[in-house]
């Protein structure tokens, strides 16, 4: 007899999953549905039931976080009875359980150390410095993310195979060897490790696999779309012949595919393990029916999906917005204004604007920064604070100011140029003992040979380098945005981000583009650096109200009041890399991260797009995202946002059809073109 205690307050498919205790259950929930409270539920009624004992529960989630808070609710609901959940945790917490047990079948001792990113890329350094490895062209945290990807497929190095076409993998693969050989010398394992040693000790010895078979009587897996091939793997050698696996999640808010996420394992599950029931959570307790409406339309052009239909007995609020902007600025604007308008009756801290590139805030932070609307970067950095926009800045105060020592120091061997840490404390001592600054130190030890012969080569190009550019500014006139694009082909920098294989920077790249356009709203060189200094001397203040700004990857989880959703444009929204790297897959992911930045909004959401950029010194035309054509129109209100006179904005339309002669276009732009031939 089920206890009612644990059936108050759900609707009807909660409690359908929660009673449900005989076989594979599909839970597909959608967005504001209620997933950790079925899941808890679900637990204290099998404890309840007499179903099984808490250690014969598997309850695995992605983060801590999580794992504390279903504890602490399965706690409220059972009390005392609650203790013994051993087994309640993420996949590498419990994997490292497994292992301390069973290290030796892996070669390891029981006292192995975890060993952590910063570990992993000193350890990789070390291998590519004994093996004459250029790691300065393939980053460490690039060949780490390699190496995981194997992980993640299940393969140690003996196992994989490399694809022809796969340079950079042919290299890394020695790489690898040596690397699992040095952490068994070590006695120990990266994260990695904890899933792939578990996964291969249950495949090779059916005596340790039968032990956990006949412990675990449940599983349960929370953010099941999330799960990548081996978690997958170990799930299906750890569920028993009764296949009681319990899987919850939405294959709608999929969207990390990019750290090895593996859909299908959603989208496959009823064929994995016949007889499998799937029950619906579409009685979503966060959105307005209008912002439901427009999302469910939306993600209803994807074909691999399970599908749902949300609900909501809330009122049906305010329709979603759709503004259009003249430009990237203009947006800025529109935005801050709207917020102006409502902070009255919603908080700063229940505001948010999701974007899809991070270097997208720089023109709202500016203009925050402008009218005082207090602001956080949520899983990010401020964009002045940035390191590569750092590195620019820096080359520009140099260029300007020549006793500009702490910019003397952040470049001078960025890239690098042979010019040590031991070098630069020689010059620093120089030029304490000389009272000069660090530049013209670094002159006059070249010049009396105190500096060492392969050092001052590199150091002589450096200041060679500056005096060159100091007279691009002050004698040829070179305006500071074509400087800043002469120091970053001339120095090396561009080429250092192009050439070095690593992950992060094609995001390097894109913020430091978005500096470019930044400039063109300053006058000289002069007035930039001004306006530098004032943004970055703003301390970054968590406490107090304020709005949010991330990345749709980063919101999703969160829920805010109101959601501004900017730079829905092609190229951008969706990502061009995306389309191109993954075709029809990379769309539909594009989809569901729009899915998941609407239904993060419970009262209100705005959806904007801009006409216009400033791209790397020039304006190019955009077109709006073709996620706009497929909103629904009785759910969408529509604004044209522009400066000028009403008729000017009757006459434009929303498929964007309009005439210019500028040459330049997005990438969104031309391909929407060969989409319409």
């Amino acid at each position: 007899m089920v206890n009612s205690d644990f059936l108050k307050n759900l609707n009807k498919a909660q409690k359908e999953a929660v009673i449900h205790l005989e076989g594979p259950l599909l839970i597909v929930a959608g967005a504001g549905s209620g997933k950790t409270k079925v899941l808890t539920s679900r637990i204290a009624n099998i404890i309840k039931e007499r179903k099984a004992f808490p250690n014969q529960i598997l309850a695995v989630t992605f983060t801590n976080k999580a794992a504390k808070e279903m504890q602490t609710r399965v706690s409220k609901l059972l009390g005392s009875s609650a203790t013994g959940l051993s087994w309640l945790g993420t996949f590498h917490s419990i994997c490292a359980k497994l292992l301390r047990k069973h290290c030796s079948v892996v070669g390891l001792n029981s006292n192995f150390t975890i060993i952590d990113m910063d570990d992993q890329t000193r350890l990789i350094k070390n291998i590519c410095k004994a093996e004459n490895i250029d790691f300065k062209k393939i980053a460490p945290k690039y060949i780490m993310a390699i190496i995981d990807k194997w992980k993640n497929k299940g393969l140690y190095p003996n196992e994989v195979v490399i694809n022809s076409k796969e340079l950079y993998e042919k290299n890394i693969l020695p790489i690898y060897k040596i690397y699992q050989q040095k952490l068994k010398e070590l006695n120990s394992c990266d994260f990695g490790d904890l899933i792939l040693h578990t996964v291969k000790i249950l495949e090779k010895n059916s005596d340790i696999l039968e032990m956990y078979l006949k412990n675990f009587k449940y599983i349960l897996v929370d953010e099941y779309q999330d799960t990548n091939y081996i978690q997958n793997k170990w799930l299906n050698l750890l569920v028993s012949k009764d296949q009681n696996i319990c899987c919850v999640g939405d294959d709608d808010q999929s969207i990390y595919s990019w750290r090895g996420a593996e859909i299908k394992n959603f989208l496959e599950f009823d064929k994995v393990y016949k007889n499998t029931t799937v029950i619906r959570l579409e009685q979503n307790y966060r959105s307005t029916e209008n912002i439901l409406s427009v999302a469910s339309a939306l993600i209803s052009n994807n074909q691999n999906r399970v599908g749902k239909t949300l609900i909501t007995t809330l009122e049906k609020g305010d329709l979603v917005k759709l503004n259009c902007f003249k430009n990237g600025k203009d947006e800025a604007t529109g935005i801050s204004d709207e917020i102006e308008k409502i902070k009255k009756r919603y908080s700063f801290n229940n505001i948010a604007i999701l974007v899809r590139a991070i270097f997208q805030t720089r023109e709202f932070e500016e203009r925050f920064l402008k009218v005082g609307i207090p602001y956080r970067i949520l899983g990010g950095t401020k964009f002045y604070e940035r390191a590569e926009i750092k590195d620019c800045v820096a080359y520009l105060r140099l260029v300007y100011q020549e006793k500009d020592d702490l910019s003397f120091e952040r470049i001078v061997n960025n890239p690098k140029r042979s010019i040590g840490d031991n070098t630069i404390k020689t010059i620093h001592g120089f030029s304490k003992e000389k009272n000069l600054a660090l530049e013209a130190s670094s002159k006059i030890m070249i010049e009396q040979n105190l500096i060492k012969p392969k050092t001052k080569i590199g150091l002589r190009i450096f200041l060679n380098l500056m005096n060159k550019w100091r007279n691009d500014l002050n004698i040829k006139k070179i305006n500071h945005i074509k400087l800043l694009q002469i120091i970053l082909d001339e120095s090396g920098y561009s080429a250092m981000l192009k050439n070095k294989k690593d992950l992060e920077n094609e995001s390097r790249l894109e913020n430091i583009k978005e500096l470019l356009s930044a400039m063109k709203e300053f006058d000289n060189l002069e007035s930039f650096l001004e306006h530098v200094s004032l943004a970055t001397s703003i301390d970054q203040e968590w406490e107090g109200e304020k709005v949010n700004m991330m990345t749709m990857h980063g919101a999703k989880g969160l829920e805010f009041e109101t959601v501004f959703l900017p730079g829905w444009e092609e190229g951008l929204f969706p990502h061009q890399k995306s389309i191109e790297e993954k075709g029809q897959n990379g769309l539909e992911e594009e989809r569901r991260l729009a899915y998941v930045g609407i239904t993060r909004a419970k009262r209100k959401a705005i959806i904007s797009f801009s006409m216009n950029r400033f791209y790397q010194g020039d304006w190019i035309d955009s077109m709006a995202s073709r996620f706009i054509d497929e909103l629904p129109e009785e759910y969408i209100e529509k604004n044209s946002i522009f400066d000028e006179t009403k008729e000017e904005i009757d006459d434009f339309e929303f498929n964007q059809d309009f005439e210019n002669d500028d040459e330049f276009r997005s990438p969104g732009w031309n391909r929407y073109q060969k989409r319409i031939k």
